[in-house]
């Protein structure tokens, strides 16, 4: 999917004005006073209304009061997102964010930095075939599992979560990640697998059609971790931080907003984004990660945060060598603009 956030002409600016009142002013100034909007191609890691904050901060332009003309891309996985922004495909990924430490830890000269946190619990749901009233963990114990792939947030905070409630994610219980992402939901309709492990909407979209029943929240049962952030290759953050600093900017007018509003409210303004699903849908989804308090107020990527992410990296043998906060995270724009 890609969606393309266009600098406005004087005239549309004039024109919606009309009627959009003072959400575009600092838009509608830059294009007064001859400004040029700043090109930046994003590349997610997955569209999920998990997300929210960044869809708001598009569809209420605030990318573009900030100067930037924002091009998204969706990656379909961390590599992908991670390969893009190497390669200069993609200007900012926004992914897990163990796939900065992998691409350090692979001696990777320009590597790439995290420099805003946007979510700060996991954003999948565990979906049993049956409803469960008083779900347990070991209730996993002998069953089959469609999981996520090896290294990857989902996966990594799934094993966290079995490893805290005494099962062993290797021979407790069959975990297939052999899956694409994206695809578990449909093979889990097709017959596949006890339980599934979903992002939304597919969680909400097996219940509705009456595959599969929510039966836990991995956000809930794993704690606070940092599951998401943007970054940037260091060189990219030395020569224009002025973007960075708009880009973070932009970001934190969605956070404040949806701190501000309804799931409702948030549900009507993202609802562009996934016009394949329906506003009540979307109200249902937002209001599962707004009750489970899953974005942070800020974006500051806090070190112990960090040290978090290194832990559950080493409990799932995906360590090779702890690496230096300072290295791999910038707080500066963040606490900049919050």
């Amino acid at each position: 999917m890609k969606k393309k956030i266009f600098a406005l002409t004087l005239a549309f600016v004039l024109l919606a004005a009309c009627f959009a009142g003072c959400g575009k002013k600092e838009a509608q100034q830059q294009e007064e006073t001859g400004e040029k909007m700043t090109e930046v191609t994003l590349n997610e890691v997955a569209h999920s209304i998990f997300y929210a904050p960044m869809y708001v901060a598009i569809e209420e332009d605030y990318f573009a009061e900030e100067g930037i003309d924002l091009t998204l891309v969706t990656g379909f996985g961390a590599d992908k997102t991670m390969t893009a922004v190497l390669t200069g495909e993609a200007d900012i990924g926004f992914m897990g964010s163990e796939a900065s430490i992998y691409t350090y830890l692979g001696g990777t000269d320009d590597y790439v930095v995290n420099f805003a946190q946007l979510t700060q619990r996991a954003g999948n749901f565990l979906v049993s075939r049956e409803p469960i009233e008083n779900f347990s963990w070991d209730m996993l114990k002998g069953t089959e599992v469609l999981g996520g792939r090896a290294g990857g947030m989902p996966e990594m905070v799934f094993e966290y979560i079995l490893k805290k409630n005494g099962i062993d994610p290797q021979s407790d219980l069959s975990i297939d990640q052999s899956i694409e992402f994206g695809s578990t939901a449909a093979a889990f309709s097709g017959g596949q697998g006890d339980y599934t492990v979903e992002f939304e909407p597919h969680a909400t979209l097996l219940e509705q059609k009456g595959d599969g029943y929510v039966v836990a929240s991995l956000g809930e049962d794993s704690g606070y971790v940092p599951y998401t952030a943007f970054s940037a290759k260091r060189s990219y953050i030395d020569a224009n931080p002025e973007v960075i600093r708009a880009f973070t900017a932009a970001l934190q007018k969605g956070m404040d907003y949806v701190k501000d509003h309804t799931p409702e409210e948030i549900a009507a303004v993202i609802q562009p984004q996934f016009e394949e699903t329906d506003v009540e849908t979307i109200t249902t989804i937002v209001t599962r990660y707004y009750e489970q308090d899953s974005w942070k107020e800020n974006l500051v990527f806090e070190e112990d945060a960090f040290t978090l992410l290194q832990n559950i990296l080493e409990e799932a043998g995906e360590l090779e060598k702890r690496v230096p906060y300072a290295d791999l995270v910038d707080t500066s724009f963040a606490e900049e603009v919050k």
